[in-house]
Order: C-alpha cells, then structure tokens, then sequence
C-alpha cells in the first residue's frame, strides 16, 4: 500500500497512471471495509474436510457513491460484489466560501434502503462537511440507522476524523492514509490535490 500511495501522490503521475495505481490501492481498501461488515460463524466443506470460517452479511449492503469521485471507489465495490444495491449523493463544496461548506444537490437510494447496512464510499475525508452532508440525508431523508453505515476513504486527516467523531461516533470510519493536516483552503496536505479531477483525467 505505500508504493501504490507514493505513487497515486506524485505530481508527475499521469492520470492514466493514477488511475491505474488508484484502483489497486482502492481495491485493497474496498475488502478490509467489507469485511467489517456484520458477519456470523460457520462451517466450511472445504475439498478435504470442515474448517470455522466467517460468512460476511453481503446480501443486504448498498453502496452509496458521493459523486463524482465516491464513483471510483464505488466501481471497485462493485467489482467485489457484482449484485450489491447502489446509491448515489450529489454534494459540492461551495469553493467561493471560506469554510466551503458541503451543498447537497441530489439524491437516488434503492427502496428498503432503511433496513440495509450502507456502504458509503468517497475516496477524500478533509473536513468530513461532504461526508456529513451524505450521512443527513441517509439518516433523515431515508431513515437508515446511524450505526450500520460504514464510511470508506482512501485519504484522510485529524482535522476531518475529529469533526466526524463529534457529529457521527456511530460510524465506523476506513481509511488507508492519516495526511498531517488542512491547508487554509481545506485541503489535504500533503495529500495527492483533487482525486475526482487525477482519476477521471479532467485537469484544467
């Protein structure tokens, strides 16, 4: 995972490299958070006998994607498993502000969703206002449990880990990088700049 996340860092990275690079890294991030899900005991036939293994609860789960960079992690969920239920959140970050606070614009889940476990995916957690925004709208929109939402994030920081911590201790937080901190644009830092804008090769 540090060569894929030297690699996804670099600035000299092309966006086909980072892409490349991201969806390893992504894809080893995607199955530790799936195996944090609810899981049970049982038996295992294996071709020579009976081993104790774990059955993951997979069944009921959807993936929920804050566009548009969520949607490269979402991908990569969805390559682990092929028939699990999406979602989609659209929040933006109103740049001209100074405390760019998240704006929710839109919002698609499947139905029963307030019975399943969510997955929510979105690669950066700076400030965690986006990632808070998300968790409004799937707890008071459509009244799924604070406690069986999992967040998945590639990058983070202490700044955006506390704020969760305040606002949604219920919620279990992956992530694969702790960066030093934010920038006085909120941004990451080191960090790797705009992930949406490496992976989906739409630089200025």
């Amino acid at each position: 995972m540090f060569f894929l996340g030297r690699s996804v860092s670099d600035v000299r990275t092309t966006p086909a490299e980072f892409a490349f690079y991201a969806k390893r890294a992504m894809r080893i991030l995607a199955e530790e958070a799936i195996a944090e899900l609810p899981s049970s005991s049982s038996s295992i036939q294996t071709p020579c006998g009976v081993i104790n293994g774990t059955h993951i609860e997979t069944d009921n789960l959807c993936a929920v994607s804050i566009i548009r960079s969520g949607d490269a992690l979402l991908e990569i969920v969805r390559e682990c498993l092929p028939s699990v239920s999406v979602g989609k959140i659209l929040i933006q970050r109103n740049e001209k502000s100074k405390d760019k606070e998240a704006i929710l614009y839109y919002s698609k889940m499947p139905p029963g969703i307030e019975h399943m476990n969510v997955l929510l995916c979105d690669p950066m957690l700076a400030t965690g206002g986006s990632a808070k925004a998300a968790i409004d709208c799937l707890v008071d929109k459509y009244h799924v449990k604070k406690e069986r939402i999992i967040f998945a994030n590639m990058i983070t920081c202490p700044e955006g880990l506390k704020n969760m911590a305040e606002w949604y201790p219920e919620i279990q937080i992956i992530s694969a990088v702790v960066d030093e901190g934010l920038n006085d644009e909120k941004y990451i830092v080191p960090g790797l700049g705009d992930y949406g804008d490496r992976f989906f090769n739409t630089l200025k």
